[in-house]
């Protein structure tokens, strides 16, 4: 009986499909000429302006500040949430759940409105601290998710075997579930910190007009056409992706 070649050919379609504008963009990154459509030639020169642009590294700064500050607080939010809801056994716990995944089914253009409508009724200014609330709120969902999941595949005999040895619940909790989901909280770091830094729609309507974010710079940027450089800075950063999520993986691999 003859095999099918779809796997084959449908593994080849989502390949090149995800990996060839990539792979078109780092090349493009040591484009000569400054119209990314036509090849000039290899250089470095674009590498060497991104390095000198000021305004683009402050704006990766402060992607980078908003970025760890929401994922650190939506870790401990996210994880006391799903450890909480896994020790109690409350009736409304499955609601409690829902309304935890809640801000990821909500499309962003509804939460950015949301944001902005709540911040400017609690007075807020607008800036890094409502930057850093609204990328929490919906950096928490994922943090809640992959320690839920993980709670699920732990044997509870483990913790009810050291309370009858005498550990109390703060020795429970950090000596043995932390420990154990501690590969998903990283795991759901990486991709809450992704989520962050990548986004556009919601911190538009949280921002205030001294604050900058990488993606809206490179948002502004884009309306009078992309250039090499900024190429070049997706190069860069699709590099230190790789090589986070390398380190992940081994990680997870050591500690599995």
């Amino acid at each position: 009986m003859r095999k099918s070649r779809f796997p084959a050919i449908y593994l080849a379609v989502i390949t090149a499909l995800t990996f060839v504008p990539i792979v078109v963009t780092i090349i493009y990154s040591f484009n000569a000429s400054k119209i990314t459509s036509v090849w000039g030639g290899f250089s470095l020169s674009w590498y060497k302006e991104l390095f000198r642009d000021r305004d683009l590294f402050r704006a990766l700064k402060n992607s980078l500040i908003l970025g760890f500050a929401a994922c650190l607080i939506s870790a401990v939010i996210g994880t006391l949430g799903a450890v909480g809801v896994k020790r109690t056994g409350w009736k409304i716990n499955d609601f409690i759940s829902y309304i935890s995944r809640l801000p990821i089914m909500i499309p962003e253009i509804i939460l950015g409105m949301v944001y902005l409508a709540v911040f400017s009724f609690m007075g807020f200014k607008f800036g890094m601290l409502t930057l850093i609330i609204a990328h929490t709120s919906f950096c928490i969902p994922y943090i809640f998710m992959m320690v839920s999941d993980r709670l699920i595949g732990m044997d509870p005999q483990i913790e009810e075997a050291a309370r009858d040895l005498g550990a109390n619940a703060r020795q429970v909790f950090f000596d043995i579930t932390l420990p154990s989901i501690t590969p998903a909280i990283l795991s759901g770091l990486l991709l809450s910190f992704a989520m962050s830094f990548d986004d556009v729609v919601i911190s538009v309507f949280v921002t205030g007009s001294t604050v900058n974010t990488l993606p809206i710079k490179i948002y502004t940027r884009m309306k009078t056409g992309v250039t090499p450089e900024i190429n070049a800075l997706a190069a860069i950063m699709i590099a230190v992706t790789m090589i986070i999520l390398f380190l992940n993986r081994l990680y997870q691999r050591k500690h599995d």
